[in-house]
C-alpha cells in the first residue's frame, strides 16, 4: 500500500465530523421559516420603524438535536443587548420578519432558513456555514 493510500482513510474520517456534526440541514431538506412565542410579553409592541432592544441566542439548526438546537454560534448573554430599527434592513431578514408583533417581556423562537439569514455566504468567519438554517431564541427587552 502506498503512503497516500494509508492517509486517505484518515483524511476521510477527519472530514466526516465537519460534514455531519451539527449539519444545518440534510442535503435537499428545506426547513421553512417559523415563529413561535415561548413567552407572550405584556409591554410595548415591536413595530417596523421603531428601535427594538433584544437579547438573543443563536444555534445552527440540527434536525436530530433536542429542539433542533445544534452548535451555538452567538449570544448577547454576558455582553449586553442589541438595539436596531425593526424593518430597516439592519439585521437578517428573518429577524425583521419574525420580531414584529412581539411585546416587551416576550420570548420568541425563530427558525430562519438560509434565504432569510446569511445565505450562501455564511457568516462569522465560518461560525455560520453557507446555506445554514438557524434557530434563535429572542427576548424583547425594549421598544422605543
Amino acid at each position: 500500500m502506498t503512503l497516500s493510500r494509508c492517509f486517505l482513510p484518515l483524511l476521510l474520517l477527519a472530514a466526516m465530523p465537519l460534514a455531519c456534526a451539527d449539519s444545518p440541514t440534510a442535503p435537499g431538506l428545506s426547513v421553512p421559516f417559523s415563529s413561535s412565542d415561548l413567552v407572550v410579553g405584556v409591554g410595548a409592541e415591536a413595530i417596523a420603524g421603531h428601535a427594538v432592544t433584544i437579547e438573543y441566542t443563536g444555534w445552527l439548526y440540527n434536525s436530530t438535536a433536542p429542539q433542533n438546537k445544534g452548535r451555538q454560534f452567538d449570544t448577547t448573554l454576558g455582553r449586553g443587548p442589541l438595539s436596531f430599527v425593526l424593518g430597516a434592513g439592519q439585521v437578517i431578514r428573518g429577524w425583521d420578519r419574525g420580531i414584529g408583533g412581539m411585546k416587551v417581556g416576550g420570548r420568541r423562537r425563530l427558525v430562519v432558513p438560509p434565504d432569510l439569514a446569511y445565505g450562501s455566504m455564511g457568516a462569522g468567519d465560518g461560525l455560520v456555514p453557507p446555506n445554514a438554517t438557524l434557530v434563535f431564541e429572542i427576548d424583547l427587552v425594549g421598544v422605543e
